[in-house]
């Protein structure tokens, strides 16, 4: 059963505009994360959505599971300097952070 690629390409630019709203607006570092995640989540759409114009290949999925491992990476390293950075200046904000030292 096939879904209209028109429908899923809409969906995917919402979640794409509501991920870069997020990454242009939030002042905190968890939520830009979050932004960067439903960038990544609407492209995955996307790569999803162009390959069912092609009936019988797997590019768009193959695609998609190097973009899943990418973000899980960089949700992974992401969050790691979160959490230093938060340690060592006790706040997630990032304009807060004016220099880092050893």
């Amino acid at each position: 059963m096939m879904f209209p690629v028109d429908h899923a390409l809409i969906i995917a630019a919402f979640l794409f505009s509501i991920g870069l709203l997020i990454v242009i607006t939030k002042r905190n570092t968890i939520l830009v994360l979050l932004g960067i995640e439903l960038l990544l989540n609407a492209s995955n759409l996307n790569l999803v959505a162009f390959n069912q114009l092609r009936p019988g290949t797997l590019d768009g999925q193959m695609f998609v599971l190097f973009v899943i491992i990418v973000a899980v990476c960089e949700a992974a390293v992401g969050l790691a300097i979160v959490l230093q950075v938060y340690q060592y200046f006790q706040t997630s904000i990032p304009d807060s952070v004016s220099e880092i030292k050893e």
